[in-house]
C-alpha cells in the first residue's frame, strides 16, 4: 500500500482547463469532464488503500466498496472545482449554512486568538468565504509541511491570491514563534490533524476500530497554548451547498492524548456523516 508523501496529484495543464470550461461554461459542465478523470484514476491508479477503508473499516461489501472509491475520487474533484470557482469570482453560484456559527463570534471576541483543528475532509479551504459571509474579519494562518508542487500553487495564485498564511513547519522548531506570534494578534492558527508524516512524533489513537498514527504536534501545541480550540469542517451537499460545522474541543492543559482522543472521536462522526469526503489516499493505519 502507498504512503503519504505530502503531495497531492495533479498538473497545472490539467487545472488550466477545468479553469477555462469553469469561466466559459460554469461548474457544472466542469463536472462532466470531472467524470472521465475520475475514471482514469479508478482504472489506473493504486486503490487499495482507499478500497481498505471502504471494505475494512466502514464495512462496506466489495461491490460498494469499489463503487464509493470511484465515487470519492469523483467528489474530491468536485471540491478541487468548486475553489477554483469561488476564487475565480463564482462564489455566488453556491449556497452556505452555518452551524457554530455563535461559537467563533463569541470565540473572536474574546481576542485571545483561537486554534482551529479540521482533518482532510470536505473543503476547508473555502472557509474563508464562509467567514466573509457572517462578517468575521480575521487572519487564518495555516500551518502546514507545504510540499504542494510549486507550479501549481503559482498557478492557482495567478487566479486569486489567497488570504490565508502559511506557517511552515520548520526543524528548528522556530514555526512556534509565528504560531504564538499569531495569536498574540488575536489570529486563528489552523492545523489538520489526519496526517502524519514518516519520521515526525507521533501520537496513537483508535479510528474506525484500528490504532492510527496521528501527528503529535498540532495536540501537544494546542493543549499548551491556553486558548480555545474548535474543530471546523466545510463539507459538500447537494447542488453546490456546503455546510460549515464548528465545535468547541474540551482541552485539559497538557493533555496532547486527551486532546487526541476527542478529535478522533469528533472525526469518526463526521466521517460516518461524510464517508466520501474524507481524502486520505494512503494507508492511513500502516505501523511501517
Amino acid at each position: 500500500m502507498n504512503t503519504w508523501d505530502g503531495k497531492s496529484k495533479g498538473t497545472v495543464l490539467g487545472y488550466k482547463i477545468f479553469v477555462s470550461i469553469i469561466r466559459k461554461a460554469g461548474v457544472k459542465p466542469a463536472y462532466l469532464l470531472l467524470f472521465f478523470v475520475a475514471s482514469y484514476y479508478f482504472l489506473f491508479l493504486d486503490n487499495q488503500s482507499i478500497y481498505y477503508y471502504f471494505r475494512k473499516r466502514l464495512g462496506y461489501s466489495a461491490w460498494k466498496a469499489r463503487a464509493a472509491v470511484f465515487k470519492s475520487y469523483f467528489t474530491f474533484g468536485q471540491t478541487i472545482i468548486d475553489k477554483v470557482a469561488i476564487s475565480a469570482g463564482l462564489r455566488d453560484q453556491f449556497t452556505y449554512e452555518f452551524d457554530g456559527v455563535e461559537l467563533l463570534k463569541e470565540t473572536l471576541a474574546a481576542k485571545k486568538g483561537a486554534v482551529l483543528i479540521s482533518a482532510h475532509m470536505g473543503n476547508f479551504e473555502i472557509a474563508e468565504y464562509f467567514f466573509s459571509e457572517i462578517d468575521l474579519d480575521f487572519q487564518i494562518n495555516l500551518v502546514t509541511i507545504d510540499q504542494e508542487d510549486t507550479a501549481i500553487k503559482a498557478y492557482l495564485e495567478s487566479i486569486k491570491k489567497p488570504s490565508v498564511k502559511l506557517i511552515l513547519i520548520k526543524e528548528d522548531m522556530s514555526h512556534i514563534f509565528e504560531i504564538n506570534e499569531a495569536l498574540s494578534k488575536n489570529e486563528v492558527v489552523c492545523f489538520t490533524g489526519d496526517r502524519y508524516v514518516q519520521g515526525s512524533k507521533f501520537l496513537e489513537d483508535e479510528l474506525l476500530g484500528e490504532t492510527a498514527r496521528f501527528p503529535a504536534g498540532p495536540f501537544m501545541i494546542a493543549s499548551r497554548l491556553g486558548v480555545p480550540v474548535i474543530y471546523v469542517y466545510v463539507m459538500k451537499e447537494d447542488n453546490l451547498h456546503y455546510h460549515l460545522y464548528a465545535r468547541e474541543a474540551k482541552v485539559k492543559h497538557r493533555d496532547a492524548k486527551g486532546l487526541l482522543r476527542s478529535y478522533t472521536d469528533h472525526l469518526q462522526q463526521m466521517i460516518e456523516k461524510y464517508p466520501l469526503q474524507w481524502f486520505n489516499y494512503f494507508d492511513f493505519w500502516s505501523k511501517d
